[in-house]
């Protein structure tokens, strides 16, 4: 082993705002030192940090031209009742026929998420 995964970050144009929308989303905290460039919360142990990127530009899902390049999963008990809420969040619906088991998103600044359950 080299070293252990400390956080996973995504670029955005104002970090406080899109850790708002993750915090709510996932009952995360937010860790006190942090900055207009840098956001980190904790979810369940799981950091995610927020980056300031001026020039970012909104990945397009589904792309033909390239891949989303990551996104995240996040379990639910009933998708049903947990988009709605999520919706209100800021969130908006990409994909809801996936097959059964999960529903593609995207947060206020349009990386892609899948709400997912497992029953």
């Amino acid at each position: 082993m080299v070293g252990q995964l400390r956080s996973v970050v995504l670029d955005c144009p104002n970090p406080a705002e899109l850790a708002s929308f993750y915090e709510d989303l996932l009952g995360a905290e937010r860790l006190p030192y942090g900055d207009d460039t840098w956001v980190v919360i904790v979810a369940n142990g799981t950091r995610l940090a927020f980056q300031l990127a001026p020039e970012y530009v909104a990945p397009v899902f589904p792309d033909p031209h390239a891949s989303q390049q990551v996104h995240l999963d996040v379990v639910v008990d009933d998708v049903e009742k947990a988009e709605p809420k999520v919706l209100a969040l800021g969130a908006r619906l990409l994909q809801k026929d996936t097959g059964g088991w999960f529903r593609v998103y995207a947060d206020p600044v349009g990386h892609p998420f899948c709400l997912v359950w497992l029953s």
